[in-house]
């Protein structure tokens, strides 16, 4: 049996505002009608990974940042946006892996809450792969992954008529410090962490991009195809 195929673009250094339009272009061509801009049959959409250029804090369907707390964070010098992805506020920066899957759902036969637990599964196999064997999946409201009470993998996901936007945001030698001055995912008396500060030793997105998509093709039974960024 033909394993569907997804769209690799790899973004490297980029705005966030930047991800977000061509994630835009890609819900749009998997919305599109047969016979425009329609994949093929065997194809489920696209696997959108980048770093963020500049520090931003986002908020999603459930809010998470006050008119107050925004004009705050603006003054550190970040960018602040609302997103329409689920879960509350969160940070995104250099140093950090934001993984944007836009796939069709039924194409990958999965449901949106598998598509969640597939995400997290990714990010469990890549800290195994980087030999830190604590990491976990946590149910609802510890969406995300784990090392004990510290979050290295915030997740947050959009899905309308089976399409899903938005993905994960994995932190591998992000300033921590950034945190600091929010709430991270609205939970209290939790930390955040990273792959460079469990392992001690710089850990690059670069690094990681190579073992998180053995994981993702693993995970989502899929095939990887290279596509031009531009596209």
């Amino acid at each position: 049996m033909r394993l569907p195929a997804v769209r690799l673009v790899l973004l490297g250094r980029l705005p966030y505002n930047e991800l977000l339009a061509l994630q835009e272009r890609w819900l749009r061509r998997l919305q599109a009608e047969p016979g425009t801009e329609a994949l093929s049959g065997t194809e489920a959409g696209a696997l959108l990974l980048c770093e963020p250029a500049g520090p931003v804090y986002t908020s999603g369907l459930r809010g998470g940042l006050t008119p107050e707390e925004t004009a705050r964070l603006r003054a550190l010098g970040a960018e602040v946006r609302t997103t329409g992805r689920g879960g509350l506020a969160t940070f995104h920066g250099p140093g950090q892996l934001l993984c944007h899957p836009v796939l069709d759902l039924r194409r990958l036969g999965l449901r949106l809450r598998t598509h969640v637990a597939a995400l997290e599964a990714c990010a469990v196999r890549l800290c195994e792969f980087q030999n830190l064997r604590g990491a976990r999946a946590r149910p609802p409201p510890y969406t995300g992954v784990w090392l004990g009470e510290r979050k290295i993998c915030a997740i947050g996901v959009r899905c309308g008529r089976h399409i899903t936007s938005h993905g994960l945001a994995l932190n591998c030698s992000t300033d921590l410090v950034w945190f600091d001055h929010i709430v991270p995912c609205g939970l209290v008396g939790t930390g955040v962490t990273s792959l460079s500060e469990e392992l001690q030793r710089h850990v690059t997105v670069d690094e990681v991009i190579p073992p998180f998509l053995v994981a993702f093709k693993e995970i989502y039974k899929c095939t990887l195809i290279s596509e031009n960024s531009s596209n």
